[in-house]
């Protein structure tokens, strides 16, 4: 890939995405790139790139966007998160909303573990939830709908019980169960875009996306969350993520990292 391609590219992660792609990054960016060139009938990933800049397709410019998302991401990760959340705050939230479900998003949710996982966590301990899942990428999307997963992949995160608790097993990959599909909708979302209706939301798992966005992108993502946030909801980053003064809305709570709340100043804006 030529050094000017890639300035293209990361202007385009950055625009259309807000992420951030470093010049560190350009072989991994070609490597990505190599398949969905083949598929679209290229013969290089500059041959592709240069026929995106000089005739810009949107489904292509897309396509090209989500090979270089990162999709890490595996069951109960970061494991005392999930343990928090089903043993303290949603018994907290259940009871202050008269034990109606409590609605959770997971923002940036890849191919669908942690929205399973929490759905898992949830239903576990007895409580009724509603999750938003919620990604870029709709491959994805396609996958995390599916749920379906190797068995490597179930083991990455969830005991032998809970795999067989949840999944049906279905040639080499096991399947959520019914019960557990019905509690997570997953839908595509630009973490850019503000919000498009008045849906709100209990508790927002954010977590391992914010590191890998341009900072000056952070701020206008943490503003959509916290106006997609109940006053008295909760937000999840991941575990070593701070917000650096990202944004004014949220503060930390002490003693749990990558748990966030509303502060005072955001509460005082939105009455």
């Amino acid at each position: 890939m030529s050094p000017d391609a890639f300035d293209r590219l990361q202007s385009l992660m950055a625009s259309r995405a807000g992420f951030r792609l470093t010049r560190d990054r350009m072989k991994l960016a070609e490597h990505r790139l190599g398949p969905l060139a083949r598929r679209e009938g290229y013969e290089t990933v500059d041959a592709m790139l240069a026929s995106l800049w000089a005739r810009p397709v949107a489904s292509l410019g897309w396509a090209v966007i989500e090979a270089l998302l990162n999709p890490e991401t595996w069951f109960r990760r970061d494991r005392a998160t999930f343990d928090s959340f089903a043993g303290e705050l949603l018994p907290a939230l259940s009871a202050a909303r008269g034990g109606a479900a409590v609605k959770v998003w997971s923002a940036g949710c890849s191919t669908g573990q942690e929205a399973w996982s929490l759905a898992i966590a949830a239903l576990d301990a007895g409580f009724p939830v509603e999750i938003v899942a919620t990604d870029l990428s709709q491959r994805a999307l396609e996958k995390a709908r599916s749920g379906a997963y190797t068995g490597f992949e179930i083991q990455r995160g969830l005991k032998a019980e809970t795999m067989l608790a949840w999944f049906e097993q279905a040639d080499e990959n096991w399947i959520a169960r019914p019960e557990l599909r019905a509690a997570v909708h997953f839908v595509r979302a630009n973490l850019l875009d503000p919000p498009a209706d008045e849906h709100r939301f209990d508790v927002i798992f954010c977590r391992h996306v914010l590191g890998d966005m341009e900072p000056a992108r952070r701020g206008q993502v943490l503003e959509n969350l916290e106006r997609r946030l109940v006053d008295d909801g909760c937000l999840f980053l991941g575990s070593e993520e701070a917000l650096d003064g990202d944004s004014i809305a949220f503060r930390p709570v002490a003693g749990r990292p990558g748990l966030f709340v509303k502060t005072p100043a955001a509460l005082r804006r939105a009455a």
